[in-house]
């Protein structure tokens, strides 16, 4: 059973309540008199506005909240237990640990929110009665809810998803790393770019659904239905292209160190072109000006100081990547995959060749979504046809009309151009 407005169990509430309360529990977290923990249970608030309020710890249990404006909010640890949020704006909303079992998010908008830890397992609901005690109001266990829901770029990391119902939902770009799915129905939904590292889908049915691109490194996957699932793409435990442990790749490594330091007159450059380079754990600090990795696999890798200036990364999987402090000057990365990846204080500039000839970085037509930019020098970058949505440029320095032709939704920060 659904809540619905009308419901003789609920209270219906007014934009000046609800702004009341809200004021009163922003009070109680400033430590101010006249504050009030808010109090939500039970109360229908559809169509209201809670945009940007800081509300941690609220209490909306079995609340109406359809159609309601909750962008923005802080809602770390609410209990939202068998909350109707069906059509609500939680766009960048904050439920970090929050209590949503047996809510229905169906038809909601939570892209780039953050669900770090949330609960969205089946609940039911159980009202006092004087003869009986406790009285169910529904007579079996129902299931969480996000059937057609936004969740574009959500983070899920941890979050407990076992049994929900997500028919047709979108979780393009999510971080769903660790999560519990098990026996999920995640028939036709679209989870292209989703990293699901770790997670358990046991059970779960993906049926019809499109995973391309997604990340399944550790996933528990026993018994679960993939019956014309799109799997294009999908990285694994298994080693995409040639497997980085079947090359001499610590000789390999030396020799092309040395063949940068003395300008080409001893070692020899290396070669890793489509090797998957996720054995080596770590290349933090090397070297490695000029290298050639074409359509490699580096995902996850330390590669914190590296220096690459001048490489071959076009086609690459810099998927999570630590890159702080790399110096990629002149780095060719057309078409490259970097979401997730953190560049702070990274060098992308030009590379100087000599006097008057500069040769730029070449990001045109990466994807770059959810990228730590802050600090990195992106002066007279290529970014044509490049994808930057949902990554953090504070303090990035990079000159505006660069992004004339780039796809950056949601940016976070500010760019020092």
């Amino acid at each position: 059973m659904t809540a619905t407005a009308g419901d003789t169990r609920y209270t219906k509430m007014t934009q000046a309540q609800v702004d009341a309360i809200c004021v009163k529990h922003e009070r109680l977290r400033a430590m101010k008199p006249g504050g009030a923990r808010a109090m939500f249970a039970w109360c229908d608030v559809s169509g209201l506005s809670f945009k940007g309020r800081v509300l941690n710890d609220a209490d909306f249990t079995a609340a109406i909240l359809m159609d309601c404006d909750l962008s923005g909010a802080v809602l770390d640890t609410c209990n939202l237990y068998c909350a109707d949020l069906q059509l609500a704006n939680l766009q960048g909303a904050s439920m970090r640990r929050a209590d949503l079992r047996g809510a229905s998010l169906r038809g909601a908008n939570l892209s780039d929110s953050d669900l770090y830890e949330a609960d969205l397992r089946e609940g039911a609901l159980a009202l006092p009665d004087k003869q009986a005690g406790l009285s169910y109001v529904e007579i079996s266990m129902r299931s969480s809810e996000a059937a057609y829901a936004n969740l574009r770029g959500a983070n899920l990391e941890r979050s407990k998803l076992s049994g929900i119902q997500a028919m047709k939902a979108d979780f393009t770009d999510a971080t769903m790393k660790s999560c519990k799915l098990i026996r999920a129905n995640l028939k036709q939904c679209i989870m292209d770019n989703v990293d699901l590292a770790g997670a358990d889908l046991s059970g779960a049915d993906l049926s019809g659904a499109s995973l391309r691109d997604a990340v399944l490194i550790g996933a528990k996957t026993d018994m679960w239905r993939t019956s014309q699932t799109d799997m294009t793409g999908v990285l694994t435990d298994k080693a995409m292209g040639t497997d980085i442990k079947a090359l001499p790749y610590g000789q390999m490594l030396k020799d092309h160190a040395l063949w940068v330091d003395t300008l080409g007159k001893e070692g020899s450059p290396s070669k890793f072109d489509h090797a998957d380079l996720r054995g080596m754990g770590s290349i933090r600090g090397l070297n490695l000006a000029a290298l050639s990795a074409k359509g490699a696999v580096f995902y996850g890798l330390d590669m914190r100081g590296v220096q690459l200036q001048g490489a071959h990364l076009e086609d690459a999987d810099l998927r999570n990547c630590n890159l702080q402090g790399a110096d990629l000057r002149g780095v060719r990365m057309l078409k490259a995959k970097l979401d997730g990846a953190n560049l702070e204080g990274a060098n992308l500039g030009a590379l100087k060749i000599d006097a008057t000839r500069f040769l730029p970085a070449d990001l045109r037509e990466t994807r770059m979504r959810n990228v730590n930019f802050s600090a990195a020098d992106m002066n007279l970058v290529r970014l044509d046809g490049a994808d930057i949505s949902r990554s953090n440029m504070e303090g990035a320095a990079l000159n505006l009309e660069a992004l004339e032709n780039v796809t950056c939704v949601a940016l976070r920060g500010r760019i020092a151009s």
